[in-house]
């Protein structure tokens, strides 16, 4: 699969974003080592920390389902019906991926027209994980 498909894939994830407060809309599409993808998108709460990003919906779903070896994920989000042109993601986000995925994974920012890919390591250099706990 591209980082064009799987950025169109966000894309459509992101039009489920429950974001009633903050109104910034959020799609995420992780690649399994299987080949299947999952999507997720953001979703809000009143009480603000109960929040989930898309990314950690997307990661908690496959993982749920099985899926434990992951090649990239792709996400899209802005504020409304506009995408910024980089939705990173945050640093919880970062360090669930990390708990599943090498420093070589990529993630793919922006949207289905124009992004761009980076690794994990670069988005989290380093990363707290099981060898620290050693």
């Amino acid at each position: 699969m591209t980082h064009g498909e799987l950025m169109a894939i966000a894309a459509e994830a992101r039009k489920a974003s429950y974001s009633p407060y903050s109104g910034f809309k959020v799609g995420a599409a992780l690649l399994g080592k299987s080949g299947k993808v999952y999507t997720g998108c953001n979703v809000e709460n009143a009480a603000y920390t109960p929040t989930n990003c898309a990314e950690r919906t997307a990661i908690f779903k496959a993982v749920s389902e099985g899926e434990r070896e992951f090649i990239a994920i792709a996400i899209v989000g802005g504020k409304g019906e506009e995408t910024a042109e980089f939705c990173a993601p945050c640093g919880v986000c970062r360090q669930v991926l990390a708990e599943f995925c090498d420093g070589d994974f990529v993630v793919v920012l922006g949207n289905p027209e124009r992004y761009e890919a980076f690794t994990l390591a670069k988005l989290l250099p380093f990363s707290f994980g099981k060898a620290d706990l050693n």
